[in-house]
């Protein structure tokens, strides 16, 4: 039946076929820990209780209006979202993606409704991941995801990872935004830290660019924070905002949260989607948005994730000859290793531990927010005997 499928994927023979809390389960019964979490998706973990309750009894009154039509819910989630972030305004999509092009084209919109419509350059960084639209990337800039499909689109500029002085040079009269993950997951799980975020808030300030965050990733209390540039305090806000994955829980859906004054361009037919915001998604962001905004939820991520990262930390004291670093922030971490970090996945597999990888030799680690400090032992043990073996192996 593999073969029926676009050959865009390589997934391992395992089959998965019920999810519970942290655990992944095969047909016959065999558990997974699991500490990807759809790549930062199941940010309660799988079949939570209140999100299953919430789809199901949507699902027996109503599942799709489009757009043409009001949806309460999701007016409701949009609010909660202004109340708690930088934000005026929200634009529900399907995806990350989605957000990005709503984000991409929000800024565009805004110079040309400032009387600057030259003003389309989007600046990015080598490492970056927005999507896999054509826009998105042609922002990312990864050589692999652009290869034939074209010429590279205009519009476009990247820059080194962290080089502060080329971002100064490269920012001129039509230059329209700066496009930037606070944490790169793709990339190499890179945060940035708060006092670099605060500074480029004071460079698109200063030159009247507008300042667009990915956390399509790093956000939905990943890392401790209802979103990761909230760490600064209230001085690195950005004009706009993508944001998806772990908003919906594993229930497809993301936005595109904006300031009044940044989305001052978008009017009725500027943009659309006929299932961005449907009743079901609604149904289900309310419920992920209710639970990270409960009393102690934020504080015990922060709490597991410093576990999680002093074990890692561990990790490299004992593995000096595997791991060369500890990146990432709150519970989107990787351990930078010295060789491919695939060997190294593969055996956790074996030993039922589900982990990604990511640019730069990075192993990835992004389990639920739910994730326990018994279950934060149980990873690191198995990376502990997955390094070691993989030493004796090498």
């Amino acid at each position: 039946m593999r073969e029926a499928m676009l050959p865009v994927y390589a997934p391992p023979e395992e089959v998965f076929v019920r999810g519970e809390g942290m655990r992944l389960y095969t047909e016959d019964g065999t558990a997974y820990l699991d500490f990807i979490a759809g790549i930062a998706v199941n940010a309660l973990g799988h079949a939570h209780p209140k999100m299953v309750a919430a789809l199901k009894d949507q699902a027996d009154k109503l599942w799709h209006t489009s757009n043409m039509f009001r949806v309460p819910a999701g007016e409701q989630l949009a609010e909660k979202y202004c109340a708690n972030t930088f934000a005026d305004q929200v634009f529900f999509t399907n995806s990350g993606t989605e957000a990005i092009e709503c984000a991409l084209k929000t800024a565009r919109k805004y110079h040309w409704a400032n009387g600057e419509p030259h003003r389309q350059e989007i600046l990015t960084f080598s490492g970056a991941f927005h999507g896999r639209s054509f826009a998105a990337i042609n922002a990312g800039g990864n050589p692999a995801y652009l290869e034939g499909f074209g010429e590279p689109m205009a519009g476009f500029t990247q820059l080194p990872f962290g080089d502060h002085d080329a971002l100064k040079a490269a920012i001129t009269k039509d230059t329209c935004a700066v496009l930037v993950e606070p944490v790169q997951g793709e990339g190499g799980v890179r945060s940035i830290p708060e006092h670099c975020l605060v500074s480029l808030r004071e460079l698109c300030n200063e030159t009247g660019t507008l300042l667009i965050y990915d956390e399509v990733q790093c956000g939905a209390g990943r890392t401790g924070k209802l979103f990761a540039h909230q760490w600064a305090d209230g001085k690195a806000d950005p004009d706009i905002m993508a944001v998806a994955k772990g908003v919906g829980g594993g229930f497809p859906f993301g936005a595109c949260l904006v300031t009044e004054e940044a989305g001052k361009g978008m009017r009725p037919g500027s943009h659309g989607s006929t299932y961005g915001g449907n009743p079901l998604a609604m149904a289900v962001g309310n419920v992920v948005f209710d639970e990270m905004m409960s009393e102690g939820f934020l504080e015990g991520v922060r709490r597991t994730a410093s576990n999680l990262q002093q074990g890692l930390a561990s990790l490299k004291d004992r593995h000096p000859d595997m791991v060369e670093d500890v990146r990432g922030k709150g519970l989107l971490v990787g351990l930078k290793l010295k060789s491919a970090p695939k060997p190294v996945q593969q055996l956790a597999r074996a030993k039922k531990l589900l982990c990604g990888v990511a640019g730069d030799n990075v192993l990835r680690l992004a389990p639920p927010l739910i994730a326990t400090d018994a279950d934060i032992r149980e990873a690191i043990d198995i990376l502990d005997a997955c390094l070691t073996e993989a030493a004796s192996a090498g």
